[in-house]
């Protein structure tokens, strides 16, 4: 595979791997791509600690399903911006 950095940020890798922070780019790649999915975790964690302690829950019917829908049309209609942690 061929990665295309931008001068930048191959500038910044030649400093670390030049400085002994890093053996080589490969171990550049691998740290940052666990940084991201150790972040990613974090935030999924944090959200489940919100979503239990936002106060009682509601069984999720066909009923509830379809207000939600509606509600978020509504505020859609109105230009709001949905939250990205709930948009694909």
């Amino acid at each position: 595979m061929s990665i295309t950095l931008t001068p930048e940020v191959e500038s910044q890798v030649r400093k670390w791997i030049g400085h002994g922070q890093f053996h080589d780019v490969d171990i550049v790649i691998e740290k940052a791509l666990a940084e991201q999915e150790q972040a990613r975790f974090l935030k999924l964690r944090e959200m489940i600690r919100a979503g239990v302690e936002s106060g009682d829950s509601e069984e999720l019917t066909p009923e509830l399903w379809d207000r939600m829908e509606l509600e978020s049309e509504e505020a859609f209609m109105r230009g709001e911006l949905p939250n990205p942690d709930v948009c694909p």
